[in-house]
Parts: C-alpha cells; sequence; structure tokens
C-alpha cells in the first residue's frame, strides 16, 4: 500500500515512538511504501531510495487510489526559498494553509494566477495539496520538479550539484534532518542530487543498486562525494567541500579545505577519509 506525505515535513524514527532516534525525513508530497501498521499512531514506511523509518500516521495520506491520483498531477518543487507559505488566497494579507520546507514538492493543476485588469501575471500560483485542498504560492518560489536526472554536459551537471548544495549553507546540524530547518551529512548530498533529478542512497557510504561508484580520492572533481568513517560531503573543487557537520564551532553546514595551508582546513578529516564515490 502507498501513502503520501501530508505534513510539511513527516519524522521517519528509528523506532514507532516519538522519543527515539530520527532515522529520516519524507518530505510534504513524497510517495512512500506503507510496510506495516506496528503501534497505534505509527506506520513503518519505505521511501523510493530504500530507506524505512516509523512515520507517525497523522503525516500521511494513506491508500493506493490517493497515491496513484497524486502521482498522476504535474508537479513542482519549492527551491527558492528555505520555507514557503501555502496561503488560502493569492494575497499576502491572507492565511497560511501550512507552511512547507525547500524540497516539499506541489501539485500545479492551474495556469499561474493574473491580474483580471491587466491579464498579467500577478506572482501567485495556484497549488493543490495531498488532501485535495487548494492554496496559493508565490511562482517564483518553486521551479522544475526532476523525476529523472536531468540532462546536462557533465561540467554543468556538477556546477548545478555544488550550487544546489550551497543553497543550505548555514543549517544547522540535525541528526537525520534534510531540509534548511536542520539538516545531516547525508541528508545533504541525497537532497543536492535528488533535486536535480538523481536518486542516491540516503547514507554515509556507497550502496549497490545506487548510482554512486568507488573513485580514487585523487580524482574527484566537484560534486563527487569524499568519505569518512560516518560521515560524507561534497568535493567543490580547489581542494574545498561542503558538508553538514556536528563538530562543534561548525554546527551546520559548512565549508573546508583539504589543504593544510587554508585557514579553513580540518586536520580531523582528511587523514580520516576513506574514500571518494562519483555519479559520473
Amino acid at each position: 500500500m502507498k501513502a503520501v506525505v501530508q505534513a510539511p515535513i513527516c519524522p521517519l524514527m528509528s523506532q514507532p515512538r516519538p522519543d527515539c532516534e530520527l532515522a529520516d525525513e519524507a518530505l510534504f508530497g513524497m510517495v512512500v511504501e506503507v510496510l506495516e501498521q506496528t503501534t497505534s499512531g505509527y506506520w513503518k514506511v519505505r521511501t523510493h531510495y530504500r530507506y524505512e523509518g516509523y512515520a507517525p500516521v497523522t503525516c500521511l495520506a494513506i491508500g493506493d487510489e490517493a497515491a496513484q491520483a497524486w502521482a498522476s498531477l504535474p508537479k513542482k518543487v519549492v527551491l527558492h526559498k528555505n520555507t514557503c507559505d501555502v496561503m488560502c488566497h493569492p494575497k499576502v494579507q491572507s492565511w497560511p494553509l501550512t507552511t512547507l520546507p525547500m524540497g516539499a514538492v506541489v501539485a500545479v493543476t492551474e495556469a499561474p494566477e493574473v491580474n483580471p485588469e491587466s491579464g498579467e501575471p500577478n506572482g501567485w500560483q495556484c497549488i493543490s495539496l495531498p488532501d485535495g485542498a487548494k492554496g496559493y504560492v508565490r511562482a517564483s518560489w518553486l521551479d522544475t520538479y526532476y523525476e529523472t536526472p536531468i540532462d546536462l554536459p557533465e561540467g554543468e551537471l556538477r556546477r548545478r550539484l555544488v550550487d544546489t548544495a550551497m543553497l543550505y549553507a548555514r543549517t544547522h546540524y540535525r541528526w537525520g534532518g534534510k531540509t534548511p530547518l536542520g539538516i545531516d551529512c547525508s541528508g545533504l548530498v541525497s537532497m543536492s542530487y535528488l533535486l536535480n533529478g538523481i536518486t542516491i542512497y540516503r547514507d554515509a557510504k556507497v550502496v549497490e543498486g545506487f548510482p554512486i561508484h568507488p573513485i580514487d580520492c585523487k580524482d574527484a572533481k566537484p560534486a563527487d562525494l569524499l568519505f569518512f568513517p560516518g560521515h560524507v560531503a561534497m568535493y567543490m573543487g580547489e581542494g574545498r567541500y561542503i558538508h553538514s557537520t556536528g563538530k562543534a564551532g561548525s554546527d551546520g553546514v559548512v565549508i573546508n579545505s583539504l589543504n593544510p595551508g587554508d585557514p579553513d582546513y580540518r586536520p580531523d578529516l582528511p587523514e580520516k577519509m576513506t574514500g571518494a564515490g562519483s555519479y559520473f
């Protein structure tokens, strides 16, 4: 059975209770597979990238029919703001139905709103929510939702992946997080790829069946991944990498260097590097 995430952020817990480790976050509009009902209030689910966790049932619109109907609708993704208010009416004086994080997926079933006097776009986009409700968001906050990898020359795609990771700059560290409200190391790199239509494993390792393959560390290029024990970063080129770290003094998404002479060199990581991986 399938379900659609109808909460802005659906926590996927390691156990079916709130007082345990956060394994992952499923974002608004994501379709997940329901594996079983475990305890009252929680369902065990699996994401399309094969991560499993226990989701509060209140975060899900459960049912194959609803999931199929949602999957058939044209989509856009929240990309150009950290958060996005979905308003009841197409005006700033309205009230928000919900607030979505960057990476949330919405259904776009109508043309952008226009000014009735001039006929020009007024900046609002009508969207549909998984429960059938309609709302309005600023059209400029949305972008193309890619379900398959973007068809770009390698160099351009590498730059785009790094630029996407940079959208999360200064986000604080959250174990299991994957939004600008808090993100961990594998959440950062997996979301950077996912927003460009590429599904990689949501963990700090290379997993068979996903498109990241091992490469020699010295061959790393921008957008390749650097692996450390329990940690992953995205290489930016020229010896620098972006990552989300819980280390005191950083506490989130920062850029560090592999070059000892640079002021942002972090000596504890280069010596522990276990390998690198590439999509290319």
